[in-house]
């Protein structure tokens, strides 16, 4: 018996915000709430750039699926962290995560933040996510009673999202075992903030399919007047006897598959490319998108988002291309191998000029990665940021200077000279601007000596310098 997953998903941009800071996503096999954070400019940015690049994920077969979901969390706050080092407008943006992946008689569960995960199953509704607040933490610590939580001035003070704050953000990771039947509903703090939970248990026991349960939650909240955005999917187990709904049949795209040089165009950044293809990708597997990165997917008004995630998808589709041509060209060997020695005079050639290709993508993607990193280190005498690691690769240097200091090595401590000769890494440049201001502090307290000393009328220029952002 295989399974899979009747969805549903709506969203609403509630009755005072401006802009859906929510996005949503339900398919086959997937299924995913973020809400979003950052104010004017990034709360849509981080939803939609995290659920755009989870949606890969819906499919029957992945590798390593005990922990695939974890590791595409993990790699879609990188993604977050870049896109704030490109435009430092987008500082401090976030975006919780509660998520769903159906593995064959198994969800994988990943959550971070206060958007919320519930269960129906035998009867027995309950709430399975815990609010990553810091009035929740209050609670546990039996400071405050339930009561008074609900009122607590800090009640929407979350302690751990996605976003440029934590390079490695911790996630709450479980595995359940699913039965057919069985009802999840996933949604952003828009619902809970509003509707009693008992209404909201009511309603999804009543409902007479996914799709009455999640439109109905997202009416009763406006009804209740929501001041915040609000997102529900709902999703419920079926077993390979039950039919799909017609309205869940994968439908043609608008737009025809790409070939290898239009996914080139895609991968270069091209917008249009990449709302095509995103479109196309998105068409072939039956879904619900909603919020956030429907509209960045759809029209295109969050380019941010719908060019990064457009680039990332085609680099994947050609490497997939590449793939095939490797697994063409061994099949190629096979047939030579059995068709004799002069077919190895030519076949030979083609698998080397394969292999090279594969140790220079390789060797890219290595590169690639250092790139990520970053790290505090001396540039001709003085302090410095650089990007890259601290280490070279025979001719080839990973590393380059960022941002120069003033701060000269040799008023510091000899402790702090060393480790900054060897490199003090950080996981993102958020994390390396932090110790570099560290060292800056350190570098400042030699000033009050300097102006003290009366052969020294001049203060140095490190003195006044300002911290690097």
């Amino acid at each position: 018996m295989s399974l899979y997953l009747d969805f549903a998903a709506a969203s609403d941009v509630g009755k005072v915000r401006k802009k859906n800071d929510d996005s949503g996503y339900a398919g086959r096999y997937f299924a995913v709430v973020a809400d979003g954070m950052g104010g004017h400019v990034g709360g849509d940015v981080a939803s939609a750039s995290t659920v755009l690049d989870l949606v890969h994920l819906d499919g029957a077969q992945l590798e390593n699926p005990d922990t695939v979901l974890a590791d595409e969390i993990q790699s879609a706050n990188i993604i977050l962290n870049e896109l704030v080092d490109q435009n430092p407008k987008l500082s401090g943006m976030g975006t919780t995560v509660t998520a769903l992946l159906l593995t064959e008689d198994r969800f994988r569960y990943a959550h971070i933040g206060d958007s919320r995960a519930y269960r129906l199953k035998n009867d027995t509704w309950e709430q399975i996510s815990q609010d990553h607040t810091f009035v929740q933490k209050l609670l546990q610590e039996g400071r405050i009673t339930e009561e008074e939580a609900k009122v607590h001035p800090h009640r929407n003070v979350i302690m751990r999202v996605l976003g440029d704050s934590d390079a490695s953000p911790e996630l709450d990771l479980h595995e359940y075992p699913v039965e057919p039947g069985e009802v999840w509903m996933l949604c952003s703090d828009g619902i809970n903030a509003v509707v009693p939970e008992e209404e909201t248990e009511r309603i999804v026991r009543t409902a007479r399919s996914v799709r009455e349960a999640a439109d109905r939650l997202v009416e009763r909240t406006l009804e209740l007047g929501s001041p915040d955005n609000v997102t529900a999917v709902v999703v419920q187990v079926m077993d390979s006897e039950s039919e799909p709904p017609e309205s869940h049949q994968p439908e043609a795209g608008e737009d025809p598959s790409p070939d290898t040089a239009q996914l080139k165009v895609a991968a270069d950044g091209d917008l249009e490319a990449t709302r095509a293809l995103l479109r196309y990708d998105m068409s072939a597997r039956p879904h619900e998108l909603v919020g956030a990165a429907f509209l960045a997917t759809e029209s295109g008004q969050i380019p941010l988002v719908t060019q990064g995630t457009g680039e990332r998808r085609a680099a994947a589709l050609l490497n997939h291309k590449a793939a095939l041509l490797e697994a063409k060209a061994l099949r190629a060997q096979r047939e030579a191998e059995r068709g004799g020695k002069r077919r190895h005079r030519w076949l030979m050639p083609a698998i080397l000029a394969v292999c090279i290709a594969l140790f220079a993508s390789v060797v890219w993607l290595g590169y690639s990665w250092t790139q990520t990193r970053y790290y505090v280190g001396v540039d001709n005498g003085k302090v410095a940021l650089f990007q890259g690691v601290s280490q070279n690769l025979g001719p080839i240097k990973l590393s380059h200077v960022d941002t120069k200091t003033k701060v000269p090595l040799e008023v510091l401590p000899a402790y702090t000279q060393q480790n900054l000769e060897n490199g003090i890494s950080g996981a993102s440049r958020q994390e390396a601007l932090t110790t570099l201001a560290q060292v800056m502090v350190t570098a400042k307290s030699q000033c009050e000596v300097i102006a003290d000393d009366e052969d020294d009328s001049t203060q140095a220029a490190y003195c006044t310098e300002e911290v690097p952002k």
